[in-house]
């Protein structure tokens, strides 16, 4: 969803074996771009399914958190592990791995019947994305050695992920209307198409110089953000003080803190810890963990309010967010526009302004149930308000990075964005939840409408807080980074 706009690739520039292009090298892109295309749309077409799935599989509102949860924490835990195993076992053989872990599970989500059945397999699902994003962008960076094709392809690529990304309620409105299993079911053949296209186009690469991956960290790193939503979401069911969330966010700060511990004496970290010297890339990476806690909850709460309070259709609730889609590609055009005029800080805190205005319109949901009068307003500007954040927090990930960082600098950023949407919408659904459980109406209706007015208000000041940060902080940033190439060796012929 939000990774469409920040694309991590591989650092070094590309001697092209013997001086000639792979002439394969846009059909690959063609089918790459369609597994990206399903990837991004997997995180959001589950939404508009959310309702179905808990009555299907009788889940809990706190419960249905992980038919989310899972995935995006998966793929945000394991997202740079995943770029480090495409670099020392083979970009193309660690895509494939992905994509026939991503196509198994995909068939075991619409096969799921209890609700951990369906979460064991989006986990599952999430590390397909981890291991095959990077690994498609390393196969890029190979096959296009033209620095004006590789932006091109490049831009193609994005436009594939960001079209996933936008149009995933809406096609899942449609799926779910015949039935929810079919959301899942729609990836596989598209991933046994991969399978077989791919080993006919794209040639075997490896680096040269192959870090070596730190499985511990990355193990470490995803069972305590695992152990902390966890006991997050327990909280919207539990008491704040009761053993079992206490027990689960005590367990996930110390697997957190021993993966620090790791990361700072491994010879090799998947982080270094000298990345992270640099002010405006923390506090880029900060601001991000604010908007993905507003982005991935907006979707979830609202998805919910439409189809279980207002009664909407599953058709009706995904066609409500055509306007978010056409609205984040005008923000994304204008802003890209707009960045080497104004900047990239002023126009990082203009959007995150404007954000915060429309999470704080979002609020009216709980005045009334009009489309027009309580949703469209906050709709539209969280969504051109993130459409001009992308490039710029695009950019500004990138600050002072070499080529040889650059992959990496790109990988936190997707990464912080899965990993703070996880743990965003683990705390802001739990507010939402305990509030609608404690006041029922005579009905015996709990007020979710309410909760997700709670929740869009603490997402606003979040948002408000973020721009303040980059206001305050964030140092001039220059809209056109330049960055050296670091050649490496030649890939071989295609065969």
């Amino acid at each position: 969803m939000l990774s469409a706009t920040l694309i991590p690739m591989t650092s070094e520039s590309l001697t092209p074996a013997h001086g000639t292009a792979d002439p394969r090298r846009w059909q690959a892109l063609g089918v790459l771009g369609l597994i990206q295309f399903m990837l991004i749309l997997d995180v959001t077409v589950v939404n508009v399914a959310l309702p179905q799935i808990k009555i299907d599989l009788s889940m809990s509102e706190s419960s249905l958190a992980w038919v989310v949860e899972a995935y995006v924490l998966a793929a945000g835990g394991l997202l740079l592990l995943g770029g480090r195993l495409a670099d020392l076992l083979g970009r193309r053989v660690t895509f494939l791995v992905g994509v026939a872990l991503f196509g198994v599970a995909s068939a075991t989500c619409g096969f799921a019947q209890t609700g951990l059945m369906m979460d064991v397999s989006r986990f599952v699902q999430g590390m397909g994305e981890a291991l095959a994003a990077p690994a498609s962008l390393g196969i890029i960076a190979v096959l296009f050695t033209d620095p004006r094709e590789r932006i091109k392809a490049l831009g193609i690529f994005g436009g594939l992920a960001g079209l996933g990304g936008t149009s995933g309620t809406v096609i899942s409105g449609f799926i779910t209307h015949v039935d929810w299993r079919w959301i899942f079911f729609i990836n596989i053949p598209v991933a046994v198409a991969a399978l077989v296209l791919v080993p006919r186009l794209v040639s075997e690469s490896r680096s040269p110089n192959p870090h070596r991956p730190d499985f511990l960290g990355a193990i470490t790193g995803t069972a305590g953000l695992l152990s902390l939503v966890y006991g997050l979401l327990r909280a919207a069911d539990h008491d704040w003080t009761e053993a079992g969330v206490l027990a689960a966010l005590l367990l996930g700060a110390v697997l957190i803190g021993l993966m620090v511990l790791i990361e700072a004496s491994s010879s090799d970290p998947l982080i270094p810890l000298s990345f992270f010297r640099n002010r405006t890339r923390v506090v880029t990476n900060i601001v991000t963990l604010f908007f993905s806690t507003a982005f991935f909850s907006y979707f979830f709460l609202l998805t919910l309010v439409e189809q279980q309070i207002l009664g909407w259709s599953s058709i009706k609730c995904g066609l409500s967010y055509l306007p978010f889609g056409l609205c984040i590609g005008a923000g994304i055009g204008i802003g890209t526009g707009l960045m080497p005029k104004v900047g990239v800080k002023a126009l990082l805190a203009a959007g995150f302004a404007i954000d915060a205005v429309g999470m704080g319109l979002a609020t009216l949901i709980g005045t009334g149930d009009s489309y027009v009068a309580h949703i469209l307003p906050g709709m539209v500007l969280l969504a051109f308000g993130s459409g001009l954040s992308f490039p710029a927090i695009g950019n500004a990930s990138l600050h002072q990075v070499t080529a040889e960082d650059s992959s990496l600098a790109s990988g936190v950023q997707q990464a912080i964005q899965q990993i703070g949407g996880a743990l965003g919408l683990a705390t802001l659904a739990s507010i939402a939840v305990k509030h609608a459980a404690k006041n029922v109406s005579a009905l015996g209706v709990p007020d979710l409408a309410g909760g997700a007015v709670i929740a869009y208000w603490v997402g606003a000041v979040s948002l408000a807080i973020g721009g303040v940060l980059v206001l305050v902080f964030m140092e001039y940033v220059d809209p056109v980074p330049k960055m050296p190439g670091v050649e490496i060796a030649p890939e071989p012929e295609p065969a």
